[in-house]
């Protein structure tokens, strides 16, 4: 075993301990604080992240929805956390300082594998990230990315899963033929527009803005890696989905709802996230036209490729034992909206 594959290991034995550190030292603290006086629940934290894949999150915010329709139900005050990716936002979740995540099935993989107690209760979204390859660096195969340094999210995440085990199907080493670079969308995007990195595996709007600035070009997209792979998903904790049901029902609802608004409605979608990120319009927009990703949320359509993304993360070491889909989800939510 070479000395990057002891590190990354080490790297995420370390990830591990300390997401299960802050869950021992956090214990149960966060959702007694979402309680009032009388034990019934009042508040809601959400989680999510930077991308367009998460703007059904973004839609029923900026809409109302969910302090209109939690409001019958006790919760008087919704309120969210911003988080760069995965990782992060799931050590919050096993601290106990947020009860719903958007966050993509990977992390929520590599956290379940440490012990978080939550389930997938809903899809997002699937597919929709990009391979770029900085200007002036030639690609036609996958061979030629042999050498370069690329630009990703962190170990356990959705894209640093997939390329992995891409460049292994590849016959290309992640940890001998290329340097792979831990980076938020945001420091990435920078790398590569000052040439500090090659290429970049990053979800949308990243790819779309690296490519209208000129830093780069799109040459492989995930769904060609992994075809309708699950990407994004609602993540909620075992305590609300054991004590408040009817929260998780509601909750699962007015994702649906969003879901549906977005895909009718993918322009003034677009508007949302922009106004809420403080970007372009014209990216997101062109982000939302050309990516290969698809806002879903039928939990069915992503268990197979989430149990392989189980199954993958104990190959490369991240969890310590293989992952079943009654571990990983709960439809029953999203099933009893069906009948």
């Amino acid at each position: 075993m070479n000395s990057k594959s002891i590190n990354r290991i080490m790297g995420a034995i370390f990830v591990v301990t300390a997401m299960m550190a802050i869950a021992f030292i956090s214990g149960c603290t966060g959702p007694e604080q979402n309680k009032n006086q009388t034990g019934d629940l009042t508040e809601i934290h959400f989680g999510y992240q930077p991308s367009t894949h998460q703007i059904t999150y973004l839609t029923a915010k900026d809409k109302g929805w969910w302090d209109k329709n939690l409001a019958p139900l006790g919760i008087v005050k919704t309120t969210d956390n911003l988080f760069p990716s995965g990782a992060p936002e799931m050590n919050s979740m096993l601290a106990g300082d947020i009860d719903v995540a958007y966050v993509g099935a990977a992390p929520f993989i590599a956290a379940l594998g440490s012990g978080i107690d939550a389930k997938i209760v809903a899809a997002v979204q699937v597919q929709g990230s990009d391979i770029s390859v900085r200007t002036g660096v030639p690609y036609e195969k996958p061979e030629d990315l042999k050498g370069l340094k690329i630009a990703t999210f962190p170990p356990g995440t959705i894209q640093d899963t997939l390329l992995r085990s891409w460049l292994k199907t590849n016959n290309i080493d992640p940890d001998k033929d290329v340097t792979i670079l831990p980076m938020t969308p945001a420091d990435a995007v920078t790398a590569i527009s000052a040439s500090k990195v090659d290429a970049t595996f990053l979800p949308h709007p990243a790819p779309t803005e690296i490519k209208e600035k000129g830093y780069g070009r799109t040459v492989v997209q995930s769904g060609e890696i992994m075809p309708n792979h699950a990407c994004c998903v609602v993540v909620v904790s075992g305590k609300l989905i054991r004590n408040h049901p009817e929260v998780v029902a509601k909750i699962v609802e007015t994702h649906v709802d969003a879901t549906e608004y977005n895909n009718a409605h993918p322009d003034e979608a677009a508007q949302i996230y922009a106004a809420d990120q403080g970007m372009d319009l014209k990216i997101v927009q062109d982000s939302i036209n050309e990516w290969d990703g698809r806002w879903v949320a039928d939990p069915h359509l992503i268990v197979n490729s989430t149990v392989d993304y189980a199954n993958i993360q104990y190959e490369l070491g991240y969890i310590s034992k293989p992952l079943t889909e009654k571990d990983i989800f709960d439809t029953s939510f999203y099933d009893s909206l069906q009948k």
